[in-house]
């Protein structure tokens, strides 16, 4: 089975070249890539599918898909900041790809296996917010940044194009700012690259479990 490091790889060699400055863009083309598969790494609804044939049921399907993607958003986030300090530069950008990667499929699945349309860009948009956490997501509705829920976005009458910009840059400082925390630890660490990463699959293992939980309450079942 691949892995995070490997998935990442694939569909990042996919993304076009875009201007400085938009990285927000280059990660929501990896994130949609991500959803739809490329080469030999199955999308969203391949894994979906999966899933419910070896288990038989939507709902146990959704817990072994977010399970399975605990484990590889953990083994990435070992690998790529076990080099600790020394490299950090490099594996920054490789950490923040791969675990928004992960995650970006594996919510995809359970909205797929939860009936929703992940072809509908509304949906989709849905599944980029979910990233930003129950926390996140909440302040940010609150604070009027974002106009509802989740589920209110997926379901909403029109799509907002300009709303997945907004989204997608709030992602991206969500996803940077987890790279800071890691950034603090290893320095408390001494330095020591074993404890980065265990750092790296500690933080990316925990906020993949809670994005895995925030999208089960978000998507709520549609089917029957």
């Amino acid at each position: 089975m691949a892995t995070a490091k490997d998935i990442g790889k694939t569909i990042l060699a996919q993304a076009p070249n875009i201007a400085p400055g938009a990285a927000s863009t280059a990660l929501r083309k990896a994130l949609d890539l991500a959803i739809d598969g490329v080469g030999k790494v199955p999308g969203a609804k391949q894994t979906a599918a999966n899933a419910l044939q070896r288990t038989g049921s939507a709902e146990l399907a959704v817990n072994q898909i977010v399970k399975q993607h605990v484990a590889m958003a953990g083994a990435q986030g070992f690998i790529t900041n076990l080099g600790g300090l020394a490299t950090l530069a490099v594996s920054i950008p490789a950490n923040v790809s791969g675990v928004a990667i992960v995650q970006c499929r594996m919510v995809a699945a359970v909205a797929h296996l939860r009936g929703y349309d992940i072809e509908d860009p509304r949906v989709r948009s849905a599944i980029l917010m979910c990233l930003l956490g129950e926390g996140n997501a909440r302040e940010a509705v609150q604070r009027q940044e974002l106009p509802s829920s989740a589920l209110a976005i997926a379901t909403a009458p029109v799509h907002d194009p300009q709303l997945d910009n907004t989204i997608s840059e709030k992602v991206l400082a969500n996803l940077m700012g987890q790279v800071g925390g890691k950034r603090v630890t290893l320095l408390a660490g001494k330095k020591i690259p074993v404890v980065g990463g265990g750092v790296g699959a500690a933080t990316d293992g925990w906020a993949t479990w809670s994005t895995g939980a925030f999208a089960k309450a978000q998507f709520i079942n549609r089917r029957r």
